[in-house]
């Protein structure tokens, strides 16, 4: 009778999880259509977008799309240097602005990669892209800071000598959407960023997204859903830029707002927006960029879900979300021989990891925010002990995230909880902050890592869009 039992609970689960995402899709993609059904007039001249911006006729839309009001001034100058900039590059033309915000992971932190669950966010830095249509069947595209980029569409095969680069994304994007039956073009873009590089931020899926985003608006009327473009995206960074990555930072840049992600079957995750304002409950999210070298840390990344995939090929499963809790925790002893003790630690971080995230997503549903910040400061924890993904063995006196985190821990109690920021051993700490003692926590912070370390960010409830 247990056994059946347990065999309903799940069975219903697996339903109100399917119901759920049906109607989150939903949600999903009539936010999407109603959204962007603003940027469905004819494209503007840039002289045109301009004189709006100089006469500040965007201000509501930029609260709209980036929520903090402070930020108002600052992006009416990014969108004009911008287009500025686009007009030297390409001349007087008529042009659509895209943009495709960066992501901080909220929960979940290595669970992706063994079909776990993650809670993650769109934030309020983003890339943005002033384009042009063109009639050439060629994506010319010039990032700020970097040579131009040329495309040619007659050929979107991959090529091997474009591995590792943003053209290898570009071609990739393409040809995944091209692939799955939606129409592709050339287009003229200049594009900038404010997404920071290295910080666990996800700029390279940002940048994805934002091209699958501009194929969608111009080739497609923004029929193309978030969910495809993140998994296109994924597939570019996969193959074509030859990156094993999960789904997380896509999906997250391109669904935007919170969102679970249940990852059991990678080429059907089950989507959720968590509908929460932080703001309401007094609390920041900031980022700590750490200044921690990522240089000769592949081997630390990787160690991770080669060491997890270890476990689970012990009970002859290829991923830890096959194996059940019961079973691993009942075979310690023996998996400890067969794997050693840094393996069953990180596979056992999986396992409460992996509940913590559907406790982060009840609390919030019923509105116990002092018991999700508990949950997130666990996380934390859990990835110091356990996990083990803070500091690198081969370097103990360079220790950037534990500095970061030690910090933290000294004077947020009792106004907040940190944790480490992605995939660890160097780069950013997360931390959520009561409103009254921001300014203490990220000047403190500043002292440690140099001023404007910390970055107080919002929830952005948009992924991929187009703005203007």
């Amino acid at each position: 009778m247990e056994g059946l039992q347990y065999f309903i609970e799940k069975f219903t689960k697996k339903i109100d999880c399917l119901l759920n995402n049906i109607y989150n899709v939903c949600i999903i993609h009539r936010n999407w259509h109603k959204k962007l059904s603003k940027g469905r007039a004819n494209m503007k001249n840039v002289n045109v977008l301009l004189e709006e911006l100089k006469a500040n006729e965007y201000q509501e839309r930029f609260h709209e799309v980036y929520v903090d009001p402070g930020m108002a001034a600052y992006q009416n100058r990014r969108y004009l240097d911008a287009i500025k900039k686009f007009k030297e590059l390409y001349g007087e033309q008529e042009v659509e602005i895209y943009s495709a915000p960066g992501r901080s992971e909220v929960g979940g932190n290595h669970t992706d990669h063994q079909h776990g669950q993650v809670l993650a966010a769109s934030i309020n830095l983003d890339a943005i892209a002033v384009v042009r249509k063109s009639e050439e069947n060629v994506i010319k595209l010039l990032s700020d800071g970097y040579p131009m980029i040329t495309v040619d569409l007659k050929d979107v095969e991959k090529k091997p000598g474009e591995e590792g680069t943003s053209a290898g994304l570009i071609r990739g994007m393409v040809y995944g959407l091209k692939k799955n039956g939606h129409q592709v073009g050339g287009f003229q873009a200049y594009v900038t960023s404010d997404v920071l590089n290295g910080a666990g931020m996800s700029s390279s899926a940002a940048f994805e997204v934002l091209v699958g985003t501009i194929l969608s608006g111009l080739y497609n009327n923004m029929t193309i859903s978030p969910m495809e473009i993140a998994q296109v995206a994924q597939y570019a960074e996969n193959v074509y830029f030859g990156k094993p990555c999960g789904l997380m930072d896509q999906m997250a840049c391109s669904v935007g707002g919170l969102i679970h992600i249940d990852f059991e079957d990678p080429g059907k995750p089950v989507v959720e927006k968590v509908d929460v304002d932080f703001s309401s409950y007094h609390h920041s999210l900031c980022i700590t960029d750490t200044k921690g070298s990522h240089a000769d840390l592949t081997d630390d990344y990787a160690q991770i879900p080669q060491e997890m995939k270890k476990v689970a090929k012990y009970f002859g499963k290829e991923f830890l979300r096959e194996v059940g809790p019961q079973e691993f925790y009942k075979n310690i002893s023996k998996i400890r021989q067969a794997c050693g003790d840094r393996p069953v630690l990180r596979a056992l971080h999986f396992f409460e990891e992996d509940t913590r995230v559907e406790r982060e997503v009840s609390t919030l549903k019923e509105g116990n925010f002092q018991g999700f910040l508990q949950t997130v400061k666990e996380s934390g924890d859990s990835s110091f002990k356990y996990l083990q993904n803070i500091y690198t063995n081969k370097d103990v006196q360079n220790q950037s995230v534990s500095m970061g985190l030690a910090v933290s821990d000294s004077i947020l109690p009792g106004h907040g909880v940190s944790r480490v920021h992605g995939g660890g051993f160097a780069g950013t700490i997360q931390a959520f902050v009561a409103d009254d003692f921001v300014e203490e926590y990220r000047n403190m912070l500043d002292s440690v890592y140099g001023k404007g370390s910390c970055h107080v960010l919002k929830v952005r409830p948009f992924g991929g869009i187009k703005v203007v």
